[in-house]
């Protein structure tokens, strides 16, 4: 008999409360995990049980229904009931995606899939696998890249990153935002976690994730958030009884862009019944170059849009915030001129121009100054229009400018792409559309740099107006003159102070570009701008207009119109390249596994083998059924990938008992590993490495068209000293009893932040509040069939 190996304790931690339903998943890169705390919070614990951070969404009734780390650990994809699934970043609290998939109660969140798949120069060849055995991990440390070669130098110029030559994008207000976003984009930590730098090793991957409902929805989106579509599979007719199906499982490999869903029957917590269906997507396949940077243009330009609406939101609200209290002051002692009855038609300006060129205060103006508005009422006047307009000066400067930079020089790429696939492919755009988009973006510099001049030039001239007003109240409140006020007096700028009073106090010229606009004045301009008409020459036509002091009603300065023109323009451009992509994704021929009794633990990998021509494509399924919890089922399909498309599909099962002990989880490890937790009466608990890929497990084949179990071979039973002689045995060290597992996750090595051995991790204890991290070995294993 062989002597198992003892497995390392790395962590252990105490959760409080227990995660829902055993809700909980291992970040691949950091010692930290994430889980259901209760059913209404999403609750983040580092290995030391402490808590990171908890979120709840404002609903009394949204639960947590799914989580998932993305493969490089960055981002926790989080499925809520409402239909939504919000990406978690590392560096803040706050949702930074959200993307909808269903509607509130309609649907649930089954299943959430993450992979990373390979393009290009590293995709796997015949002579350099891309997958290494679990050996070779163990006994040379972890996943090394292979040496690059010279630089390709139209490549490098492809993926040169020209963003990070500007200045960062600077943090937002925490107040004066709205919608989701409103929190988003206020930190410095946040920000750099949202715009990372694109760095020439990503142009070499692609990240998808698949997210399953039990309607039989799979959406699928790319590189964060970029969507591409949702799609409903419906099995052949051929087998019978299928009813509508719902994603439980998502494998993917690296170097295939073909990847693996399984699907069970809709609604059913238990079922008998598994469909192992192949989906090619091969967008992946036929863009090898530009598919990553064209898809991580995209994000972060979705990303800018989301950021440029909040500033837009902040500029409105900064500007209508310098308005609202002066304008109260202003109405008041309007409303008293009026009612008085002795100046006509006489406003308060006119009475305030009268006052600074004549010296001659009205009598009810005196009132007002000395009375009711007062050195009380004119701290918060100035203090209202020099914090207002101060914080839109910086808004435009640091936040609505630069981004406005960083958006053109993203369609300058998206153009370089469109002309470079325009006449050769079918991407979902056109250069048309981008000079389009580009033609907005000038509008908005243009008026940004208005908007810019006119708050430059209304903070003068109020400055002078404010000292002239304090100087008025002093004056008239005293019963004599000063030396000092008649110094000052001899001071103050009075031409500044007319051209405020006239130009600016009644209706800023600011109010051509920061109004709100109604809704019937952007649908008129917007039709206009769609009739063919340059949008820069009917914004130039329009300005001359207000600078003439014609009466103008259009939209085209205003910042809401402008940025909902661009939005609108950008997202008809994301549709069309999520259209294009979603025309190359296609489900391949399915695989019916009927087994003899309900199933309790399964887990999918995908392998892959590499050919000059072609890909083959192996997908191992392990499954474990309640009444047979000591048989594990291993069904191997095997499949011809060209050109992204997989072929027919063959079917093989080994199926073997593992003696008296009882099968309490299975998880796969690297191509080579099918790790099972086994325990024994009385014994310590085990795990078992099986390797999957052997020929000696004895595969068989198996009729996947039958509907029935009666396909599937007598399994081949292994006594208590053949599973330990046999296979690799590991034992958990510490006394069985005290800690009975519920859940297993495994998880590779990583170097991400330092260097992590291959995992196994425990969920467990009387109420599944037990968390217990385990270090695989080392050194290498000499299991084998």
């Amino acid at each position: 008999m062989t002597q198992p190996i003892e497995l390392q304790l790395l962590s252990e931690s105490r959760l409080d409360p227990p995660p829902r339903g055993g809700l909980l998943t291992y970040n691949p890169s950091i010692e930290l995990f994430a889980g259901a705390a209760g059913s209404k919070t999403l609750q983040i614990w580092r290995s030391n049980g402490q808590v990171v951070t908890k979120s709840s969404q404002r609903g009394e009734r949204d639960t947590v229904q799914a989580v998932q780390w993305k493969p490089d650990g960055q981002f926790l994809a989080v499925g809520w009931s409402d239909g939504v699934v919000r990406l978690m970043g590392l560096e803040t609290s706050k949702a930074v995606h959200q993307m909808p998939i269903s509607e509130a109660g309609k649907a649930k969140i089954t299943c959430i899939g993450w992979a990373r798949n390979n393009v290009g120069a590293h995709r796997g060849s015949a002579a350099e696998p891309s997958s290494k055995a679990w050996e070779d991990v163990a006994s040379h440390g972890l996943y090394t890249r292979d040496k690059k070669p010279m630089l390709d130098l139209p490549r490098e110029l492809t993926f040169l990153e020209i963003e990070t030559a500007l200045p960062k994008i600077s943090p937002l207000p925490a107040s004066g935002g709205s919608g989701d976003d409103m929190f988003v984009f206020t930190t410095r930590a946040s920000l750099e976690f949202l715009f990372r730098p694109f760095s020439p090793e990503d142009s070499d991957q692609v990240d998808v994730m698949i997210v399953g409902t039990d309607d039989g929805q799979i959406h699928i989106s790319m590189y964060d958030s970029f969507v591409v579509g949702s799609f409903n599979y419906s099995p052949p007719s051929s087998f019978k009884g299928s009813g509508p199906l719902q994603l439980s499982h998502h494998a993917s490999h690296p170097d295939l862009s073909t990847h693996t869903l399984v699907l069970t029957p809709s609604g059913e917590e238990e079922t008998t019944t598994l469909y192992v269906v192949p989906m090619d997507l091969t967008f992946i396949q036929s863009s090898p170059e530009n598919l990553s940077l064209l898809s991580s243009k995209t994000t972060t330009l979705q990303k800018l849009l989301r950021y440029i609406k909040q500033v837009q939101t902040h500029m409105i609200h900064e500007w209508q915030s310098t308005r609202e209290l002066p304008s109260r002051f202003l109405n008041s002692i309007n409303e008293t001129l009026h009612e008085s009855g002795n100046y006509g038609e006489m406003n308060i300006g006119q009475a305030l121009y009268h006052s600074v060129v004549t010296g001659h205060t009205f009598p009810e103006v005196k009132e007002w100054l000395v009375d009711q508005l007062a050195e009380r009422g004119h701290k918060r006047w100035d203090k209202a229009v020099v914090s207002g307009l101060q914080a839109l000066r910086g808004l435009v400067h640091e936040n609505f400018l630069p981004v406005l930079e960083r958006i053109g020089i993203i369609l300058s790429r998206l153009l370089g792409i469109a002309r470079f696939h325009e006449s050769t492919a079918e991407i979902g755009f056109s250069s048309i559309q981008i000079t389009n988009i580009m033609d907005i973006v000038s509008c908005l510099m243009l008026v940004g740099n208005k908007i810019l001049l006119f708050v430059m030039e209304e903070l003068e001239l109020f400055n002078s107006f404010s000292i002239w007003l304090r100087h008025e109240i002093d004056r008239l409140a005293s019963s004599s003159s000063t030396d000092e006020l008649s110094e000052k007096e001899a001071t103050m700028e009075h031409g500044k102070v007319l051209a405020y009073i006239q130009q600016y106090m009644p209706a800023s010229p600011l109010r051509h570009y920061l109004n709100n606009v109604s809704a019937e004045d952007s649908d008129r301009d917007r039709q206009q701008a769609e009739s063919g008409s340059s949008l820069l020459d009917l914004l130039g036509k329009q300005i001359k207009k207000q600078e003439a002091g014609q009466p103008d009603t259009g939209a085209f300065s205003q910042v809401e119109f402008l940025c909902g023109h661009l939005e609108r323009k950008a997202n008809a451009v994301f549709e069309g390249i999520a259209e294009a992509e979603k025309r190359s994704v296609r489900f391949g021929q399915p695989t019916k596994i009927e087994l003899p009794c309900k199933v309790s633990k399964f887990d999918v990998k995908m392998s892959a083998i590499q050919k000059p021509d072609a890909s083959k494509g192996l997908t191992f399924t392990a499954v474990t059924t309640k009444e047979e919890d000591s048989t594990v089922y291993i069904f191997r399909n095997s499949t011809t990938i060209t050109n992204g498309i997989s072929g027919s599909v063959t079917t093989e099962v080994s199926c073997m008992t593992l003696g008296d002990g009882k099968i309490i989880d299975l998880k796969f490890l690297y191509d080579d590993s099918l790790l099972v937790l086994w325990a024994q009466k009385d014994s310590p608990l085990r795990l078992i490495r099986i390797p999957q890929r052997s020929a000696n497990l004895g595969y068989q084949p198996y009729d996947a068209s039958s509907s029935s179990s009666s396909s599937l071979p007598q399994p081949h039973v292994l006594g208590d000293e053949q599973v330990m002689t046999v296979f690799l045995n590991m034992v958990f060290p510490g006394d069985p009893a005290a800690f009975v597992p519920a859940k297993m996750e495994v998880r590779e090595a990583c170097q991400a932040r330092g260097k992590i051995p291959p995992r196994v991790c425990l969920l467990g204890g009387p109420g599944c509040e037990t968390y217990k991290v385990f270090a695989l070995p080392e050194g290498p294993f000499a299991a084998g069939l």
